[in-house]
């Protein structure tokens, strides 16, 4: 693999745990406030599901450590 490929691998984990931990952020917010039946609230919920099915791809091909996400 090229150094700029490993580079893109590299920049999409980065970017997609940094997405994840913004979602839980916004999530923690939103249940707060109690607005767990908004739209914003089951659209970033879903968010966090594609994001955590990414990362465990990551981590099945041994790409991200198990204590990560």
């Amino acid at each position: 693999m090229n150094e700029e490929r490993l580079y893109a691998f590299e920049k999409m984990l980065s970017d997609i745990l940094a997405q994840y931990d913004l979602v839980i952020e916004k999530l923690a917010v939103l249940k707060a406030e109690g607005k767990e039946k908004t739209v914003t609230y089951r659209q970033l919920f879903t968010n966090k599901q594609q994001y955590q099915t990414i990362l465990s791809y990551y981590r099945t091909y041994g790409l991200l450590d198990n204590d990560k996400e």
